[in-house]
């Protein structure tokens, strides 16, 4: 006999990460990722989450009740993304949820990544007993839900309580958001900041132990052998993530400043290198925080979920939704 079970996307730019979930309690029974092959656009992301989904029912049978997705953008839970412009190709406007409702004939619902992250963090994780949560996805971009006074924060327009990577911090830079900013959370603290910070520092001579894997192929400096370059001692990858930590932590001030958290919570895949920059974090966010108490620190966390605290929540929305159905 086959159990039940439910199955989650998290569409981010490089990965489809993804969570297989008993629908009848809240435990994981797997977790994989593949590529999102966001650079080919939509119709290869729906591929992909059909092969995903086609692969789990031959493995677990055929017991899935229902698919969960979460998306970067702006999200109608009925359609998909609705506002994305660029970042994913051609994903804005595709109507993701009705095709894989067609194609598997089963409930799908989506919702926003950052929101999703902390929708889990709020039901099984580090904001259970917290009534007012910030929580930022640090990966190719800057993901980030609110719960405010114990409610996620979501109005009419989609987007609200979604958009802290937004905040503009360095009006001065020279790097273009996609909302038609410059120098926003999204273009100095992503993953993908870190890194073309490094690229161009290597571009311009600079000295550094991935020179020559740069000079081979740009794309083989990634997050991960910065991270490496600073354990083993790297002035130029160690000075990048110095000034792009201080980017952080500026980013996190604007939110205390907005919304008074009880908690921060850290989540994506830049945490997985959270050892090299948290506690200079955490020292700037409480030196330079205006909140009263006065002196009274700001709790930052890291993410227990890390990876793939989008797809849990995308799972748990889903579970839900399907209980008040």
């Amino acid at each position: 006999m086959s159990q039940d079970f439910i199955i989650s996307f998290d569409a981010g730019g490089t990965r489809l990460k993804a969570v297989v979930m008993a629908a009848d309690e809240e435990r994981v029974l797997k977790t994989f990722y593949t590529s999102s092959n966001a650079h080919h656009g939509a119709d290869a992301l729906m591929k992909a989450i059909e092969e995903s989904v086609a692969g789990t029912q031959s493995e677990m049978g055929d017991g899935l009740l229902g698919i969960g997705l979460s998306l970067s953008g702006v999200i109608d839970t009925d359609k998909g993304v609705v506002y994305l412009p660029g970042k994913f190709k051609m994903l804005e406007g595709f109507p993701l949820v009705e095709k894989l409702k067609e194609k598997f004939q089963l409930p799908v619902i989506a919702d926003n990544d950052g929101r999703l992250a902390v929708y889990a963090e709020k039901h099984i994780g580090l904001a259970k007993d917290k009534n007012w949560v910030v929580g930022l996805t640090i990966g190719t971009g800057i993901g980030s839900g609110v719960i405010i006074d114990g409610r996620m924060l979501t109005n009419r327009s989609l987007l609200f309580g979604t958009q802290v990577g937004h905040l503009i911090l360095n009006s001065a830079s020279n790097q273009l958001c996609l909302t038609g900013n410059y120098g926003t959370g999204e273009t100095l603290c992503s993953a993908t900041a870190l890194v073309l910070q490094v690229r161009g520092a290597i571009q311009r001579g600079l000295p550094c132990i991935l020179s020559d894997e740069y000079f081979a192929d740009p794309l083989l400096v990634d997050f991960e052998k910065i991270t490496y370059a600073c354990r083993q001692g790297d002035t130029v990858c160690f000075r990048e993530m110095e000034k792009w930590s201080d980017n952080l932590a500026n980013l996190i001030v604007n939110a205390v400043h907005a919304y008074s958290p009880e908690l921060i919570i850290l989540g994506g895949g830049a945490t997985l290198a959270a050892d090299l920059f948290l506690d200079k974090v955490r020292e700037k966010v409480n030196r330079q925080v205006f909140r009263y108490p006065i002196g009274e620190p700001v709790p930052i966390e890291v993410s227990q979920m890390q990876e793939y605290a989008s797809a849990l929540g995308a799972a748990l929305f889903l579970k839900y939704s399907l209980k008040e159905k």
